[in-house]
């Protein structure tokens, strides 16, 4: 199986005897906290070293013997025996592939047997609150050069989508400002800077990712939408992050900047264009930096390598105030069980959360946010299952709009 992105992925099928089954998939990211679980790969030169038959072994040979005639409806029960199967706290006995692909189908095939939508599953009758969704804008700082770990894909922009009445309504407007941003970069830069419908600007033709912002905030304009929808950037700092030099190397521009420099930055684009949300903007273990810019900011800090959906790091950040939203990747960790007891730790001290589906969880991930109550997400205008999910609640549905946001 792959991902969208093309990374080789693991899927796991699980039945029960009434016949229900589940299916779920895990896959790499292109940001990789060095804190998360460890995949199993074959290494080799086939699929590029990261072959699967390892990890799928893993799964038939001594998950799956293992925790056969288990209750499927007792999820802790079974991902707790996966933890203790495995033996390590990185997952890397069995792989945090092989085991977040098990524990993620063993949840869908609990709902399909139930009966009941996987949303449902996961929060009950509290399952009703539609999320805050993002909508594509840029990604990318190849222009620049690049830091010395960066994957070329990173930062990403995208359309912040909070002041609405409903989920449909939220949907629409990132559409429509999407859209509008392709428009804007076209007239600008020039209809050649729109690749397979996404911009994509060459190096050499802006000296700052200001230029980018400022595009971005005419597009929420044009569109009708000032003070109704916001910007999102996934930084994933640390990839730029040139340790020998001390300084973020090709982030935004091309100079490189010092942790001072950056900060200051930041600062700038809250103050100068509708930023809501960073994401990782510093090194993933700069807790005290982290802490600094969300006293500051006034808005969204997100951990996402930060915290890498575990409990002890996440708690960490929590003693000194580093970030105030967790990022929520389940295969970070490894099981659901993991995950949803980070969700909760960060709900009982005033964190918000924000899933992302960059790690194959597919429309599953809409289920997650609906069924933890998240109230927001990153990425998910387009979901369909978001719209269904919408239908299915009808009058029951609750969309919060800037107040499922952790900004001023």
């Amino acid at each position: 199986m792959f991902s969208p992105r093309g990374h080789p992925g693991i899927e796991t099928v699980v039945k029960t005897k009434d016949g229900a089954t589940g299916r779920a998939m895990a896959t790499a990211g292109l940001s990789v906290g060095e804190h998360e679980v460890k995949f199993i790969y074959d290494g080799g030169k086939r699929w590029g070293g990261m072959g699967l038959q390892k990890a799928v072994d893993n799964v038939n040979l001594i998950i799956g013997p293992k925790i056969t005639g288990m209750d499927v409806t007792k999820q802790r029960a079974i991902d707790e025996t996966m933890i203790k199967l495995d033996g390590t706290s990185d997952k890397s006995t069995l792989g945090g592939n092989a085991i977040a692909s098990v524990s993620a189908a063993v949840l869908k095939t609990a709902a399909n047997s139930l009966r009941i939508p996987l949303y449902q599953h996961i929060g009950g009758v509290n399952a009703c609150i539609l999320p805050v969704p993002c909508s594509g804008g840029f990604s990318g700082s190849k222009r620049y050069g690049g830091g010395p770990g960066s994957t070329g894909d990173k930062p990403s922009h995208s359309f912040v989508c909070y002041g609405f009445k409903s989920f449909s309504e939220a949907s629409y407007a990132g559409w429509e400002v999407s859209r509008e941003f392709r428009h804007v970069i076209a007239r600008k830069f020039g209809d050649g800077c729109i690749i397979a419908g996404r911009p994509s600007i060459p190096a050499g033709m802006i000296d700052h990712d200001r230029e980018l912002w400022i595009a971005m905030t005419e597009a929420i304009e044009n569109s009708g939408y000032k003070n109704r929808v916001g910007i999102q950037v996934d930084v994933a700092a640390g990839t730029y992050f040139d340790e020998k030099r001390g300084v973020f190397s090709g982030l935004f521009s091309e100079e490189g900047k010092t942790l001072e420099d950056l900060i200051e930055l930041y600062k700038d684009m809250v103050k100068s264009y509708p930023f809501m949300i960073f994401e990782d903007p510093l090194d993933e273990n700069d807790y005290e930096g982290h802490a600094l810019l969300t006293r500051e900011l006034g808005i969204e800090i997100v951990g996402d390598d930060l915290f890498t959906t575990n409990p002890k790091r996440l708690q960490k950040g929590i003693d000194v105030g580093a970030a105030n939203v967790m990022l929520l990747k389940p295969n970070q960790i490894g099981t659901l069980t993991e995950a949803f007891d980070a969700v909760q730790l960060a709900y009982r001290n005033g964190y918000g959360v924000m899933p992302c589906a960059s790690r194959g969880e597919g429309e599953a991930i809409a289920d997650y946010v609906v069924g933890l109550g998240t109230g927001h997400m990153r990425g998910g205008a387009t979901s369909n299952r978001l719209l269904e999910i919408e239908d299915e609640l009808g009058s029951n549905a609750k969309f919060l709009g800037k107040k499922a946001l952790k900004v001023k």
